[in-house]
């Protein structure tokens, strides 16, 4: 495992509701207005250090990187998540939003461009001011219809989202994800977005309270990557959230294991270290210049 480049600096923004959430900063010594900000998203109730490797890496091949914890979750969690509000759409248009509203103060005159993994790829689209985005880069997102699961797991799968996830919620007044050791402690109202059978995103209980269409601000060039052994990420999940990107150009990249020469990548490996080399270029390659690296893996299919 490598050595990070520099150690992240810790910062705090104040969303426009005056929720406090903490992220932490990579950023270059000499401003340059060419130079790309990639802000992270995080996927549900994963923390912003899972990324800490990947946005030093970033950081190291000239970008400035911002990470930051939804409210609710690691640096921006509460001494209590029972009967905390907060929701999917809280994260994008008032969390994702307040990062927005943090790159266009502490870097000015900077091109903006998100990577989203998961949920933070759906997260791009809910915040108003989503349009100053340059480029997005998504990996395995999507916004957890059941139906568009990988079929040999989609019964399985459904029982542990959809239905312990949801029950043990009401019992603790959150989802106790951490003592499971299946994800961090999430509050109820992401839950219940998560686990609502409806095929569209505005269908969701905290989508029906947005004032806008999701994605419809959305302009950014989009490249949104699949692995064939992500039964969240399918070729069902990823084409119905770009499908919400009517005004976007849109790419889906799908890139099996084996185009690497590995067994497993999965919904959360991406972001591991040991894809430096072989995933990671990928990435890169997109904020940097919109493109994709001459002989990388996968095919696009759309």
């Amino acid at each position: 495992m490598s050595s990070l480049t520099q150690p992240a600096t810790p910062f705090r923004q104040t969303t426009a509701d005056g929720y406090s959430l903490g992220g932490f900063c990579w950023r270059h010594a000499q401003a340059n207005p060419q130079r790309p900000l990639v802000i992270i998203n995080a996927a549900t109730s994963v923390r912003c250090r899972y990324y800490t490797r990947f946005a030093d890496y970033l950081f190291a091949q000239g970008c400035d990187v911002l990470t930051y914890d939804y409210r609710g979750i690691g640096e921006s969690r509460p001494p209590s998540l029972r009967g905390f509000q907060a929701s999917w759409s809280d994260w994008g248009r008032l969390d994702f939003e307040a990062m927005l509203v943090h790159a266009s103060q502490a870097f000015p005159c900077q091109p903006v461009d998100v990577v989203g993994h998961s949920f933070g790829g759906c997260a791009v689209g809910l915040a108003p001011s989503a349009g100053r985005i340059r480029r997005v880069l998504m990996v395995g997102a999507q916004f957890a219809y059941w139906r568009d699961y990988a079929a040999d797991q989609r019964w399985r799968l459904f029982g542990k989202w959809h239905v312990a996830m949801p029950l043990l919620t009401r019992v603790f007044g959150y989802f106790p994800g951490k003592r499971l050791g299946w994800m961090e402690d999430t509050p109820a109202g992401v839950v219940q977005d998560w686990t609502t059978a409806t095929a569209r995103y505005e269908q969701r209980p905290s989508g029906r309270q947005l004032q806008h269409v999701p994605f419809a601000q959305v302009r950014a060039a989009t490249l949104a990557i699949s692995l064939t052994d992500d039964p969240f990420g399918t070729v069902a999940a990823t084409e119905r959230l770009l499908g919400y990107l009517q005004g976007a150009e849109r790419r889906h990249l799908r890139i099996a294991p084996a185009d690497i020469a590995v067994e497993e990548i999965g919904h959360f490996a991406f972001f591991h270290d040991r894809f430096r080399e072989s995933l990671w270029p990928i990435a890169l390659a997109w904020v940097q210049r919109g493109g994709l690296p001459a002989g990388g893996p996968g095919q696009v299919i759309s």
